[in-house]
């Protein structure tokens, strides 16, 4: 008789599974335990062998349904997640030779593409403008913001960055981001001079490229606590973006988007971005669409005649 084995006996196991075989972050493998802790919430705790199609089409009306403490809904990209996160772990059943539902069974929903924000040159001039570099902090923020635009790093790959892992001569540097994998940043000479200049006016010996001033930062022997955040470089962005009278959201993802679409719309090939965006799928890039646009209408306007008449 085979032993019954419930959806939250295997969850570990998964999550462990995603880590080390997977490659996937922890952040990203938490995600996914929440993920599945919801499936298990609402099939109370299946055994993984009952999981059927039927049981999915009712947990996609339930995670359609589904409401948090405030009352909020899951958008269908989000629910699309939860499916993607179930998919894997019954994935992961499979290699295991364990009896459950087959992983392409589960069909995920369409989801519109999102429109993408990015800033025009003149913008990102503007944003830099109001920047006072006549202090550290000031430095600081002007480097990180050319050095975003210059390079399409990711906000958790720039405030992990350490002050001698970019080389401002050659210009070129190494990191690991999403799926633990590595690939070369390429910056600027403008942004390279900036960091270059920011580093010049800092007398401390800590790690991190770019530094905490504010004084609620609890100290700590490992010098870690100085490191800047994400939330801290969005609440930076977004001071200097009101200033500038700019009415967009801005996101340090916006000045990603703002590299990815200076490379295409000065003819750079899609694959190329690709890479040096560290994207695994080129389905990802191709979301920078937009940018041919522009090019579309030169080709028209060059080779569409008028009206014969």
């Amino acid at each position: 008789m085979l032993k019954s084995m419930y959806t939250s006996e295997l969850l570990n196991d998964y999550i462990e599974h995603l880590e080390v075989e997977g490659g996937r972050s922890i952040k990203t493998a938490e995600n996914y335990r929440l993920y599945i802790e919801r499936f298990i919430e609402f099939s109370d705790d299946i055994e993984v062998k009952d999981i059927t199609t039927e049981v999915v089409r009712k947990y996609r009306l339930w995670l359609n349904r589904y409401k948090n403490a405030t009352s909020d809904t899951l958008s269908i990209i989000t629910q699309s997640y939860h499916l993607i996160a179930l998919r894997g772990f019954l994935h992961y059943l499979s290699t295991r030779d364990i009896s459950s539902l087959a992983p392409d069974k589960i069909i995920l929903p369409k989801t519109a593409r999102k429109q993408v924000t990015f800033l025009y040159n003149d913008e990102i001039n503007r944003l830099l403008e109001q920047i006072n570099t006549s202090t550290e902090q000031g430095l600081r923020d002007r480097a990180i913001i050319e050095l975003l635009f210059s390079s399409g790093l990711r906000v958790s790959e720039l405030v992990s960055l350490n002050r001698d892992q970019v080389n401002t001569k050659r210009r070129e540097f190494m990191v690991r981001g999403k799926g633990q994998k590595d690939r070369p940043i390429f910056i600027g000479r403008t942004a390279a001079g900036h960091i270059a200049r920011y580093l010049a006016t800092r007398t401390d010996n800590l790690q991190p490229l770019f530094l905490n001033y504010s004084r609620n930062a609890v100290a700590s022997t490992s010098g870690d606590y100085r490191r800047l955040t994400s939330r801290s470089i969005q609440r930076m962005l977004s001071t200097y973006t009101r200033l500038a009278g700019i009415t967009k959201h801005v996101s340090p993802h916006t000045l990603r988007h703002s590299y990815a679409t200076d490379l295409l719309m000065n003819g750079a090939d899609i694959r190329s971005v690709q890479s040096m965006l560290g994207h695994s799928n080129i389905s990802t890039t191709q979301i920078y669409t937009h940018v041919t646009d522009e090019h579309l209408r030169e080709v028209f306007e060059k080779f569409h005649s008028d009206s014969p008449n």
